[in-house]
């Protein structure tokens, strides 16, 4: 198994139940992390994920509550970090209601934009301020390739993650200092339940690797900026998308 500079580390993962999250998770554990797993409302995926990590060597604790509900997060984490402070924060909770913006409703605009960027900022907060008595940290947030690029029909969506990217510089430059390093991780088309309706057949010839990436490139990316190889690098988007987005 591998192991990191600190032994018993702990990682929060938000959206962590499936899909890249789940991915993430478990590398980090395999990477000698305990995790803190948040999801909304998939216990059963949750559990699944939970096992796999306590197979592993490594605690999971499950943490279920909406991201954007800025109650449930000082309820659920408030009571941890007065006990202990996460060495990680990876935001990866995030939701699509894509339509054209000419159709796209209050209502979906708000949902995206609550959980994918004001959750990262009501998280952040609450950590960032433990981390900062630590003087050490790493937060990481997975944004897309629609926040660096813009994409047809996700105008809530690629707002949302070009928002994170630009909080994430944001809170980089603040917090530097105290050894907090802050950075993004924006992947392409990833293999998850999220493209199973996009037509790939169109889709894969805009990528010059020609297929779409798996959750566990992603999870590997996200492992290194946890890692001491990492340590000069804050402030920072990270890429992994096949060549889609140069």
């Amino acid at each position: 198994m591998e192991t990191n500079k600190e032994q018993n580390t702990v990682v929060l993962i938000t959206g962590g139940s499936r899909g890249i999250g789940a991915a993430i998770a478990r590398r980090c554990a395999a990477g000698g992390h305990d995790i803190w797993l948040n999801y909304n409302s998939n216990h059963e995926a949750a559990q699944s994920v939970r096992q796999e990590i306590e197979a592993m060597g490594r605690s999971c604790r499950l943490l279920p509550f909406d991201v954007s509900d800025e109650t449930a997060v000082h309820e659920a984490l408030e009571p941890l970090l007065d006990e202990e402070v996460p060495f990680g924060f990876i935001h990866n909770a995030g939701i699509t209601r894509d339509a054209l913006a000419a159709m796209m409703s209050r209502r979906d605009w708000d949902a995206v934009l609550d959980v994918n960027l004001t959750g990262f900022f009501l998280l952040s907060r609450l950590i960032v301020k433990s981390m900062l008595s630590k003087r050490r940290g790493r937060i990481i947030a997975i944004a897309s390739v629609s926040g660096e690029t813009g994409q047809p029909g996700q105008m809530n969506y690629a707002a949302a993650k070009a928002g994170l990217i630009g909080a994430c510089k944001t809170l980089a430059r603040e917090v530097a200092k105290r050894n907090i390093l802050v950075n993004v991780v924006s992947p392409g088309l990833i293999e998850t339940e999220m493209i199973a309706d996009l037509p790939l057949d169109r889709i894969l010839p805009l990528i010059p690797l020609g297929r779409v990436g798996r959750p566990e490139e992603v999870a590997g990316m996200v492992n290194f900026l946890l890692s001491e190889e990492a340590e000069y690098m804050t402030g920072q988007v990270v890429s992994i998308n096949g060549g889609l987005y140069i």
